[in-house]
């Protein structure tokens, strides 16, 4: 090669050559089409790899695309998230997308507008809301515009596709689980409403609601305790202090995500009490930290990689032409480690 000179740029004609397919089935693989069978999939992505075929971005921008989809996260403290960002990126990734990621502002809807707003601005493809706690008719005004996927809630719109938890089912697991080791005064960690917006929808109603009911089915309403404080470690900390100044004090603390758990096991140990011999702490997501030896974290698992991954492909579908509205849910499953235990005492 002459010093200077460059290397051709491996084309979509070239791909399609090499597959012995139509550049316009390469295309489509390249979109993620909805109804492009699986064996064109795989052929035309051995293709690519064997070639070194990479889109040109700009050029597809030109054509009316970005090749971007917006992330909107409460906030990028949760570890449960990652896994979440590691099913979509990997499932978007091969179709040549990128993920650009705001914070949404935790509990407060407007900024969660403010932040909707920055995306559709920056002309991504699609949006994958996760958590998000606006009024739904903000989300429906959101997907008339464009293609979006939301994560963790539970109300129904023909206007965009939701992946869930069934979070009823997950949390009612877990406060059996307490119950049935021989926990009696179990108390819960929930997510404090936004000002003036408490909906059944959300996840953290949903979670705290089925709390309060297997309690009552099991003849311990005397015993529900409720802190409302936020899924976050600051939030499980203070929730668990409040709780732990009750008398008396709870034997068990339910937290409804596995962040909020965290902050109450540094509570519980800055009291100077034992888990689980004084108090039994579990959580809610199952993130990868939850497993770790030293934490050791009983906790309800949604596969978040799952969900992430399923997401990304609702919303590529989407932005290649669906219309019809989807509804994902996974069916949690309890994972039981060291952090609870059988009472001891009174």
């Amino acid at each position: 090669m002459v010093a200077g000179e460059r290397q051709r740029r491996v084309t979509i004609t070239d791909v399609a050559e090499h597959a012995r397919v139509s550049t316009t089935a390469v295309s489509k693989v390249l979109q993620n089409a909805y109804g492009v069978s699986e064996a064109m999939r795989e052929k035309v992505r051995a293709a690519i790899d064997e070639l070194g075929y990479r889109p040109h971005n700009a050029a597809r921008a030109m054509r009316g695309r970005t090749f971007t989809i917006g992330v909107l996260l409460p906030h990028i403290r949760n570890p449960f998230f990652a896994d979440i960002l590691d099913g979509l990126t990997g499932e978007i990734s091969v179709s040549g997308y990128q993920a650009i990621m705001v914070q949404s502002g935790g509990n407060d809807p407007e900024a969660e507008r403010r932040a909707s707003d920055a995306l559709v601005d920056r002309q991504v493809d699609g949006v994958f809301w996760v958590a998000p706690v606006c009024p739904r008719e903000q989300l429906e005004k959101l997907a008339k515009d464009i293609p979006l996927v939301v994560l963790g809630r539970h109300d129904r719109s023909a206007l965009y596709d939701c992946v869930l938890d069934d979070d009823e089912v997950g949390a009612q697991l877990m406060v059996e689980h307490l119950i049935a080791l021989g926990h009696r005064r179990i108390a819960h960690i929930t997510q404090k409403d936004a000002v003036g917006h408490r909906s059944a929808a959300l996840l953290h109603t949903i979670r705290a609601t089925t709390y309060e009911r297997v309690m009552t089915e099991h003849g311990l309403s005397d015993h529900i305790a409720i802190a409302a404080t936020a899924y976050t470690e600051e939030g499980g900390y203070e929730g668990t202090r409040e709780l732990l100044a009750r008398d008396p004090r709870p034997t068990a603390v339910f937290a409804g995500a596995d962040q909020a758990a965290f902050g109450a096991l540094a509570a519980v140990h800055e009291a100077g009490l034992n888990v689980p011999g004084d108090i039994s702490v579990a959580g809610y997501d199952n993130a990868r930290m939850a497993g770790l030896a030293h934490v050791a974290l009983t906790s309800v698992d949604q596969d978040g990689a799952i969900m992430g991954q399923t997401a990304g492909r609702l919303l590529l579908e989407r932005i290649a032409g669906r219309t019809v509205a989807v509804r994902f849910s996974v069916t949690p499953t309890l994972v039981s480690r060291r952090s609870t235990a059988p009472p001891e005492g009174p």
